[in-house]
């Protein structure tokens, strides 16, 4: 079984939100601190030329990741706080390799030691927030948090539970209500995690592009997912074709790779959104060793306003190699018997006590 990003991800936001108590630096400071970092970023993109493929364009080509501790959205504790001072991140980035530590505390032979399953060995946790020091993602709106559901979406979402094996990385939590391996989710079933990829993997977090004259791959690691992204100014698809990946456009505008995505399925919704979801993202390489990946998300069925988030991809030394997802997983075959064998010990303690 695979821990999701969600579960991994959710002693990282304790974390985050326990910063709160360290030294802070006037707000005003920080600002200043900020403002001076992106004016020399601005500086260091200018000066630096990308590199081109043979065929003219800029070449945002290799394994990249996305790897980072800072979260989606701005912890309610951080309100008003956009940045990190270098202190606090530094704390951050401590506190949580210790805590993300698998071996920490390991027990040998006891049923602790069963529950933290996978030892340090087998893990890539993230470590540091984003080189910004922002303290979310998102970086429109300003707060750093998701727009409000609409009406219409808060109604949707009162019914989601039901939906939820379904969807790319819902799923029950147990083996009782399984009935099949299709009420397990299609990440577990090693079918889609769906996009975006924002929030990182607790492992295999690479992504790789590949460029031709003609189109771009964007190939995720996890679950070996390839996404074609055609630049021949092809149109979108007809309506009426959804897929889970939706259906990806690209174009460049300078040495931005803009890919233009609709055309989305009903099972892989992203935080409620519908199959009115218009995703446009931003490729950008800002340095030999970055690339600015920018998307914005506009669906007006279920947020209040377009929201978008910023995370910079570094590059990775490595490469990918294949994710066997489903090859040899027994895991689906326990759950199932567990859930039967669950279901007849409940059935048997009825009939017990019925005869009574």
């Amino acid at each position: 079984m695979k821990l999701s990003p969600v579960e991994a991800s959710l002693g990282v936001l304790a974390v985050v939100i326990a910063v709160v108590s360290l030294a802070t630096v006037p707000a005003a400071a920080q600002a200043a601190r900020a403002a001076v970092k992106t004016t020399t970023a601005a500086k260091a993109a200018k000066t630096w030329t990308p590199p081109r493929t043979p065929d003219g364009q800029p070449d945002l080509q290799g394994t990249w990741t996305n790897h980072t501790i800072t979260p989606l959205e701005r912890p309610s504790a951080l309100a008003g706080k956009e940045v990190f001072a270098e202190e606090e991140a530094s704390a951050l980035e401590e506190q949580t390799a210790e805590r993300s530590n698998a071996d920490r505390g390991r027990q040998v032979g006891s049923d602790a030691d069963v529950g933290l399953a996978y030892n340090e060995f087998w893990w890539d946790h993230a470590t540091t927030v984003v080189g910004t020091k922002r303290t979310s993602l998102i970086v429109d709106p300003p707060d750093g948090r998701i727009p409000p559901l609409t009406p219409e979406a808060q109604e949707r979402a009162k019914a989601e539970p039901g939906r939820r094996p379904l969807r790319a990385t819902g799923g029950f939590q147990g083996g009782r209500d399984a009935n099949s391996w299709v009420d397990r989710s299609l990440w577990e079933r090693c079918i889609t995690q769906g996009l975006p990829r924002i929030s990182s993997n607790a492992y295999n977090s690479n992504i790789e592009i590949v460029q031709s004259s003609n189109s771009v791959v964007i190939h995720h690691e996890m679950i070996h997912e390839a996404r074609v992204v055609p630049l021949d100014g092809r149109p979108h698809l007809d309506p009426h074709i959804r897929q889970y990946l939706g259906d990806s456009r690209g174009h460049w505008e300078g040495n931005t790779l803009v890919v233009d995505t609709t055309n989305f399925g009903d099972k892989t919704n992203f935080r409620g959104s519908t199959t009115g979801l218009h995703m446009i993202e931003h490729f950008t390489r800002v340095a030999p060793d970055t690339l600015n990946y920018e998307v914005t998300f506009d669906d007006p069925t279920t947020w209040t306003r377009p929201w978008t988030a910023a995370i910079p991809w570094t590059k990775s030394q490595g490469q990918i190699y294949e994710y066997a997802c489903h090859e040899g997983n027994y895991g689906i075959v326990g759950i199932l018997s567990g859930g039967r064998a669950e279901e007849k010990a409940a059935e048997d303690a009825a009939k017990k006590g019925s005869s009574k």
